[in-house]
């Protein structure tokens, strides 16, 4: 029986149940690596004896052979050495975590299998600004941007544009007196020009505005195209950025048809990035144009999953992961 090794954590949604769900149907075994639970609960193991190399992994239920997997789907590495700094004393901390780190990154990059994410992939998709120059390069549209921590350029650039918005690279909330605040995108109007000499200390990224007629989300696996569309300008939270309301809107998502060439660009996007998952973020306009905002390579797809019919975009990952559907062979020697 192949086995199949989900890198999440404890606190994740239902999406793993229903993909382990799929996996059994497949005839596959999950083993589910929390890495939370590391290394306070789970073992990690690797060995090369013999010109033999070998990986075990001991939870609190079960000791499982990993080098032998068929294949790993990189879901999420959240909370990882949950209580820790707890255990010992916190002159060791930091160097304690990166030697975590290091070895279970270090075991994810190595294992010679299918591999659906990796940290390596995911770092890459960090760089929100090589997403829009490929995306640019193979045809999709994407709006004037401008990313700096010049002051004065972000001026100029909002002077010219007049419509502009600001959002940061990476996704991140501020905890002030415990209560989590999340950056959302916002737009910079003329008047908030002076606000703008902070950006000395941190760098942004500005584009123009693009007059929203609906916002899609495109999940894709595989050769898998799943589009969803919203009109997020129905409340007056979310007309900036969605996930202001997005509790409110999480069941207003309804399936939508992608034009042929718009589907082509973004499997060949993937193409691009050697991935066989994405999230992808886009604009209609009112023109009708599609325009690219950015791809996330773990982004959420629970919600979406619910509104298709017996869950299939947790199929589609089963089966990726499972060899029963198409997929871009990545594994470390081909």
């Amino acid at each position: 029986m192949n086995k199949i090794l989900i890198i999440t954590h404890t606190g994740d949604n239902f999406s793993i149940e229903k993909v382990t769900e799929y996996i059994g149907k497949n005839g596959c075994e999950v083993i589910r690596f929390d890495v939370d639970l590391y290394p306070l609960k789970n073992k990690l193991s690797t060995r090369f004896e013999d010109g033999n190399w070998m990986t075990i992994l001991e939870t609190p239920e079960k000791k499982y052979r990993l080098d032998d997997i068929s294949a790993i789907w990189y879901r999420r590495a959240y909370n990882m050495a949950n209580g820790l700094k707890e255990e010992i004393d916190g002159k060791f901390l930091g160097a304690a975590l990166g030697e975590i780190r290091n070895t279970l990154f270090g075991f994810f990059e190595s294992a010679d299998v299918y591999s659906l994410g990796k940290p390596s992939v995911y770092r890459r998709l960090d760089s929100k600004e090589e997403q829009l120059k490929i995306a640019d390069k193979i045809g999709l549209k994407i709006p004037e941007t401008c990313i700096t921590n010049n002051p004065e350029e972000a001026k100029n650039f909002v002077l010219k544009h007049q419509n502009v918005i600001a959002k940061m690279q990476t996704g991140f909330a501020i905890y002030e007196d415990g209560v989590e605040n999340v950056v959302f995108t916002n737009v910079i109007t003329a008047e908030k020009l002076e606000e703008l000499d902070t950006l000395l200390y941190c760098p942004m990224q500005f584009q123009k505005k693009i007059e929203k007629k609906k916002e899609l989300r495109v999940t894709i696996v595989g050769r898998d195209v799943y589009a969803f569309e919203i009109d997020s300008q129905q409340s007056e939270r979310a007309k900036i950025d969605w996930r202001k309301d997005g509790v409110n809107l999480i069941d207003k998502w309804i399936p939508t048809e992608l034009p042929a060439d718009i589907e082509a660009k973004l499997l060949e996007l993937l193409d691009v990035y050697h991935v066989d998952y994405g999230a992808i973020d886009m604009i209609v306009s009112p023109e009708d144009e599609y325009y690219f905002i950015e791809i996330n390579a773990a982004g959420e797809f629970f919600w979406l999953d619910n509104l298709t019919e017996d869950n299939r975009i947790s199929k589609s990952i089963a089966d990726v992961l499972c060899d029963k559907a198409l997929r871009r062979n990545n594994r470390v020697l081909v």
